[in-house]
């Protein structure tokens, strides 16, 4: 047991650390295509857009989408959120790179990646419950909340400075790098299947107790097995 323990505690480490890694390198272009779209328009509204954009579609789909991350694969949900927002963020690269990337196209690029988000972050915190003991509950969330907050410290000057080096092309790039590292280090790892409490199975034998007259049980055994 405490072998298994150890291991799923790795597996947490592994995890977190890519996340803080793609967490930062979106913070990277969070900032720089603010920057581009300001740059572009002068407008201090559709500057503020671009973080109205990044923020309402993760508040409004919040709660649907923590029902439906409980009833799927943790792993795989933050496999296809990463994936489709590494995807997202390719297309904005390559558009700028052709010349052709327009002020719209970032804000549906970041409405997608809001989107996507409100997908990955319950699926990583469930995390937490699936691979750490009870005992260290409250040190995996502070490392989660860690990793949550430093990229919005980090990156904002990390983005300036690398945006006079190397241009917003290399920026959005990098936080295209960050992304595939975290599908990377999520396709190194397993997850344990969630438990089913004696409460969820309850429904079940409710349903299959109606299905029979009273007093009487299945052929091949009690009336609610399997």
């Amino acid at each position: 047991m405490p072998r298994v323990r150890s291991h799923s505690v790795r597996v947490f480490a592994l995890v977190w650390f890519g996340q803080l890694i793609s967490i930062t390198g979106s913070g990277l272009t969070e900032f720089g295509l603010s920057v581009w779209v300001f740059q572009r328009t002068g407008s201090t509204t559709q500057f503020a857009l671009t973080f109205l954009a990044f923020t309402l579609p993760r508040i409004l789909l919040s709660p649907l989408a923590g029902t439906l991350v409980d009833r799927w694969d943790r792993r795989r949900a933050m496999l296809l959120s990463d994936t489709g927002a590494a995807l997202t963020t390719l297309a904005v690269a390559l558009l700028l790179i052709a010349g052709r990337l327009e002020v719209w196209h970032i804000y549906m690029a970041t409405a997608i990646s809001s989107s996507l988000s409100a997908f990955q972050r319950p699926a990583y915190k469930a995390t937490i419950t699936l691979l750490v003991p009870k005992e260290h509950y409250g040190r995996a969330s502070g490392m989660v909340s860690l990793a949550r907050s430093i990229p919005s410290l980090v990156s904002p000057a990390l983005a300036g400075f690398l945006i006079v080096a190397i241009g917003l092309e290399g920026v959005i790039l990098i936080d295209f790098a960050t992304f595939l590292f975290a599908v990377f280090t999520l396709l190194l790892v397993r997850f344990p299947r969630p438990e089913i409490s004696a409460e969820a199975q309850k429904p079940k034998a409710h349903s299959c107790a109606r299905r029979l007259p009273a007093g009487r049980t299945s052929p091949d055994g009690p009336a609610c097995s399997g």
